[in-house]
Parts: C-alpha cells; structure tokens; sequence
C-alpha cells in the first residue's frame, strides 16, 4: 500500500479541497487515480486512514527495533511507511544512553556511601579526640 499523503506531499489531516489540488497537480496517472478513488470517498478514507495509522506505527516499530536496512524492508512500498534512516533511533546509541545514564548513577551512588563513611570516620576521630582531651 502507497503513503498517498506522503506521495501527494500533504498532511494526514488534509482538507477534501488541498487533496484535490495536490492530486490535480501530481505527474502520476495512477497517484491520481488512486487518490481520488480512496481520498475522494469519505468511507473508504476513514478505513485508508485506520490503515495508514497502523502502518505507520509498524514503520516507528521497525525504526525501534533496527530493522530500517534491511532487504526485506527497501521496496518502494514498503519504505513508504518507514522512518528515514537519519531520524531513525540506532539501537547502539540507546543502549549507550542507557548504561551511560546507569554509570553515572552508580557513581553518584558511590560517592554517597564514601562521604558518608568519610563522615564518619571523621566523627569517630573527633569523638576519640574529645574523650582523650575529657579524660
């Protein structure tokens, strides 16, 4: 199935009014044909779009998961609802995020529980200081 907003150049939200000027406007006879036929009737719209909203989270899922570059998913079609590479989220570089994000809070961590053992190495001190000062 074609993203025929996408190919039309309009938003998913498009009037009946914007839809028959970008279709007048586009070079491709079948491009045209098919969005009068699907764009034109608003039962058949209202299905095309329940559709299109499925395959365009299936396309962010594919995103998410890294499956962008592969074969299977190249075709015309099929790269019509899928997210441009450059926007697409690389698994690497969450995965990074998240153990970077996981490291710095073992570190906070780790800090913590020294100044609280410095704390109290230093009150031990001044507590030892004081009694030998006292007795």
């Amino acid at each position: 199935m074609r993203d025929l907003y996408r190919r039309l150049g309009i938003p998913a939200n498009a009037t009946r009014r914007a839809i028959a000027r970008s279709t007048a406007r586009c070079d491709n006879r079948a491009l045209q044909t098919d969005a009068r036929r699907v764009l034109d009737d608003p039962a058949r719209r209202r299905q095309y779009d329940d559709l299109h909203r499925l395959l365009g989270e299936l396309g962010r899922l594919r995103a998410n998961l890294g499956m962008t570059h592969t074969p299977h998913w190249q075709g015309d079609v099929a790269n019509d609802f899928s997210v441009p590479a450059e926007r697409a989220p690389a698994r690497l570089k969450r995965l990074d995020a998240k153990l970077a994000a996981l490291l710095r809070r073992h570190q906070r961590r780790r800090q913590r529980t020294l100044a609280r053992a410095l704390a109290i190495a230093l009150a031990l001190a001044a507590a030892y200081a004081a009694g030998r000062l006292l007795g």
